[in-house]
């Protein structure tokens, strides 16, 4: 998720995306989100066990900014919320 006034980006795994999204969106999860103002989704993967998930996310959170922004790029170049998307 990435928040468009600072930049600040946040990796996170979740076995509901859409419930977590809508969470972090309404600031329901105290923490880095709310904190922040995180709420857009602007990319995401899916696998197909927890277990890869989560050595997924350890990847990118060991990611230098630049590494992620340009992962973002390359799906989602305008950085589009991707919310809207997955809801339907």
């Amino acid at each position: 998720m990435a928040n468009k006034k600072n930049g600040t980006l946040y990796v996170g795994v979740t076995s509901n995306l859409i419930k977590r999204v809508f969470e972090h969106k309404n600031d329901f999860v105290k923490g880095f989100t709310k904190k922040y103002e995180v709420h857009k989704l602007v990319y995401f993967e899916i696998f197909g066990s927890l277990e890869t998930a989560i050595k997924r996310e350890k990847q990118l959170k060991s990611w230098n900014r630049a590494w992620k922004i340009e992962l973002i790029k390359k799906e989602n170049p305008d950085w589009k919320d991707l919310y809207s998307d997955i809801i339907k």
